[in-house]
């Protein structure tokens, strides 16, 4: 008996103001509390998300649950997954709470499986440091406990990129599984119909994609073009039976049932007559990813390196949906850098703002490549062009990198915290701005301190990276002093907090915030 899993992508972006640039938006004075709002298109948002909610969430959400509940007394049970994106969530309380109350009434059923994922849906598993895409992970299984009650115990990397470093991390976290697209190029001559474990790893599973047929849902089922159409439901199970292997994961967007083929199409009566043709036959079984690791053993391992990473996008199936090019590049590279001063910051709304613009759709808008590709990322694409969209968020982001470094006093180089000369007496502990400063200096032994006193380092930090004469005195004097130990490290946290407050005050008077 073959297992048949179907798992549904279930992700919105927020997605930027296509005016923000062309009508000089940047630069304008307001609070941090108007950031969300500055940036991002919520009335565009809300219009996308409803259209999605009538035509696709609600009605296949009623579908499956009706399925579910028609045969939950018999032997062969409907049985699915979703993989939801964290933002995803916070639309569906935004902007329709009815959808989520759907799939709060879907997870009650105990017949459906929900995947982990970014929360932000966001390309930080490629950071060179994983803190983020930790804290991502963490921040998306807490709210699918919070709000449907479940725990992941499988996951699915955005637009599942994965690497042995992606699957060596998420074993960390302590998830069985994995989801991988079924790329020729990563299984060579195995089957993406089996269960496979991951290179390096002593328990996490790797289920692939079939993309083909997936596919042929996704994308072919409305193409009259298309040799197939139509498509219909026993024929396509007749394909499922001839398919050998373990399980056949099948893993469309879910927006494919009624948004992206409209419901004149028949797509959802395709897929209420898929699962019951798939219950006509004694070689097809519908489970969950995590009753497929269960029940089956791995026949090898799947190895991807860093640098063959793999996606499910487009004909190449990496990373050049959304690092392609160098507008893509210029965005991502300046968006991950300022992980460090965000997270100095200590600022709830600067730490969210920052992980709205990792949102992959924002890269995948400014995909220049041709052909079919380009119709699909087009056809997502709220921009006429990819220059747009580049344009449009490269200023956004670049406005917010400005208020951050004003927010946070931000040095022209970093203040670096030694015990002595030379690499090995690095202590670890740096600070990028005067706030990080006051943040960290608590932290750095007695002999650091010294040590940056005898050499003047504060006061030449403060003077030529800060560019701030005033407090270069202040340093100066203090260090010129007898003080030693606590009483010296709290006589240059509360000259540099005086300092910080005093700057904050003028940016404050200013109106800027």
């Amino acid at each position: 008996m073959t297992d048949v899993v179907f798992v549904f992508e279930v992700h919105q972006p927020f997605r930027l103001k296509t005016n923000y640039f062309w009508e000089r938006k940047m630069y304008q004075r307001i609070t941090k509390e108007g950031l969300f709002n500055y940036y991002f298109d919520q009335n565009g948002d809300r219009e996308i998300f409803e259209r999605a909610s009538k035509k696709c969430y609600l009605p296949t959400n009623r579908i499956l649950l009706n399925l579910i509940d028609q045969h939950k007394h018999e032997k062969k049970k409907v049985k699915v997954a979703f993989s939801l994106s964290g933002v995803f969530l916070e639309q569906c309380e935004l902007f329709n709470k009815d959808v989520l109350e759907s799939f709060k009434e879907l997870a009650a059923t105990k017949c459906v499986e929900f995947l982990g994922q970014t929360y932000f849906h966001s390309l930080c598993s490629l950071f060179p440091i994983n803190d983020e895409f930790v804290e991502q992970v963490k921040m998306h299984r807490q709210i699918i406990h919070d709000l449907l009650g479940v725990e992941p115990k499988v996951f699915e990397n955005t637009e599942l990129l994965y690497n042995n470093s992606i699957a060596k991390e998420i074993e960390k976290l302590d998830y069985d599984g994995i989801y991988v697209e079924g790329a020729e190029r990563i299984l060579k001559d195995k089957s993406p119909n089996n269960v496979y474990v991951a290179k390096n790893c002593k328990k996490l599973r790797v289920l692939l994609r079939n993309y083909k047929l997936t596919d042929d849902i996704g994308f072919r089922f409305s193409n009259r073009d298309w040799a197939e159409w139509p498509l219909t439901a026993d024929k396509y199970a007749t394909w499922l039976t001839a398919t050998p292997g373990q399980c056949i994961n099948i893993f469309p967007d879910y927006e494919t049932f009624g948004e992206h083929h409209w419901p004149e199409t028949g797509i959802q009566e395709f897929l209420s007559k898929i699962i019951l043709e798939i219950f006509k036959h004694d070689s097809l079984k519908l489970v969950t990813p995590s009753e497929v690791i269960k029940k089956h053993k791995p026949i090898a391992n799947i190895d991807v390196p860093e640098f063959n990473t793999v996606s499910w996008a487009d004909l190449r199936r990496d990373t050049s949906g959304w690092l392609g090019n160098t507008m893509q590049w210029a965005y991502y590279s300046t968006v991950r850098d300022m992980e460090g001063l965000v997270k100095e910051s200590q600022n709830s709304h600067f730490l969210k703002t920052w992980r709205y613009f990792q949102i992959s759709d924002h890269l995948y808008y400014m995909f220049t490549g041709g052909g079919a590709p380009s119709e699909v990322h087009g056809y997502f694409s709220p921009f006429g062009t990819p220059t747009d969209a580049f344009i449009t968020g490269q200023s956004a982001v670049m406005d917010f990198e400005m208020r951050l470094r004003t927010f946070t006093v931000t040095a022209n180089d970093p203040f670096r915290f030694y015990k002595g000369v030379g690499k090995k007496m690095f202590t670890g502990i740096t600070a990028l701005s005067l706030k990080g400063f006051i943040d960290v200096i608590s932290k750095v032994e007695r002999k650091s301190i010294e040590f940056h006193k005898k050499r003047g380092d504060f006061e030449k930090w403060a003077k030529f990276s800060l560019q701030n004469k005033k407090l270069a005195s202040q340093f100066r004097k203090i260090c010129k002093s007898k003080l030693k130990g606590e009483p010296l490290k709290n006589a240059i946290k509360q000259t540099a907090e005086k300092c910080f407050e005093d700057v904050i005050n003028k940016t404050l008077d200013l109106g800027y915030y």
